[in-house]
């Protein structure tokens, strides 16, 4: 299969496919006794035939995990803030936890290394590019595809990014609630600070985000705002929900630490969350789309990618 974007827009469907590879058919647990019919004049011949047939199949298993589909590479934007780098491997330990044998790999868009062109150079066969990123944007639609483009050696995928998504509303509703957020309070709403971008869907993508979490802390106001581009900016929403009379919280819309982050946070006037980080619900996000662009390619989990 040649490099492709196979993400399906990521707004209508919310449903989550298991993240542990749960669910699928497999063979049965029961020994197969069909070799062992047939009379034996004692049981040594017996406890001898099967130790024959175990250890002939016991000799095909190896000790290493043996992966499960295309190799995952996850694509992290990068940042100089050193925080970011071990919070994004956080988050890909808690993936390969969650999916043992299947292989994960990085590639950062910048900044840090390993950059994506040199992380997909190394690599051989099928893969899919799952981008640590909340919405459609330039790196997405741009960025990525074109890096994939460049590894003509590679057969792969690009996935939709992690947002919108309800597992991104419990991430920013535990990381509220760690900050001090608490059920039932009156009079609070919620600025949900976010990147910037100039790409037409990025902020249809944060207000969509925005509806979750206010839906998910059971109807509080939030609101969208950002670090850069266009839009408003974190102090303007911040002064549009204390002019209603609302106390105001700092959501960190941000896969990791960074300096949009640290800025962000500085301007809550009562609580500023941490970022998403690596956050167990966001472990089974990333898997989720990385089996939603190999469904949305047309085989659920293969394990090799369809030559086209």
């Amino acid at each position: 299969m040649t490099a492709s974007t196979a993400h399906p827009h990521p707004h209508p469907e919310f449903g989550l496919a298991p993240a542990d590879g749960s669910g699928s058919p497999g063979s049965s647990d029961s020994p197969d006794n069909s070799g062992l019919s047939g009379s034996f004049d004692s049981t040594a011949q017996l406890l001898n035939r099967i130790t024959a047939q175990l250890s002939s199949q016991l000799s095909h298993v190896t000790l290493t995990a043996v992966p499960r589909g295309p190799a995952l590479v996850a694509v992290a934007h990068g940042s100089r803030d050193p925080a970011a780098r071990r919070t994004v491997r956080a988050l890909l330990d808690r993936v390969r936890a969650l999916r043992p044998g299947l292989p994960v790999h990085l590639g950062h868009i910048e900044l840090n290394e390993p950059l994506l062109d040199d992380t997909l150079a190394a690599l051989r066969g099928d893969v899919v590019l799952v981008p640590l990123l909340l919405g459609d944007g330039y790196h997405v639609k741009q960025d990525i595809p074109q890096a994939l483009a460049r590894a003509p050696h590679l057969r792969g995928l690009t996935a939709a990014p992690l947002g919108p998504h309800p597992l991104l509303a419990e991430t920013l509703h535990v990381r509220l609630a760690e900050a001090g957020w608490r059920k039932g309070l009156r009079r609070a709403g919620v600025v949900l600070a976010a990147a910037g971008s100039h790409d037409p869907d990025w902020p249809a993508d944060t207000a969509r985000t925005a509806e979750l979490l206010s839906h998910r802390l059971g109807g509080a106001p939030v609101l969208p705002a950002y670090a850069s581009g266009a839009g408003p900016s974190v102090d303007e929403a911040v002064g549009a929900l204390t002019a209603r009379g609302h106390r105001v919280a700092v959501a960190s819309y941000f896969t990791a630490p960074g300096r949009f982050a640290t800025r962000t946070s500085a301007g809550a006037p009562w609580i500023a969350a941490a970022p998403l980080g690596a956050h167990s619900a966001m472990a089974r996000l990333v898997l989720h789309r990385y089996d939603q662009a190999l469904a949305a390619a047309g085989r659920a989990a293969p394990r090799h990618l369809a030559s086209a």
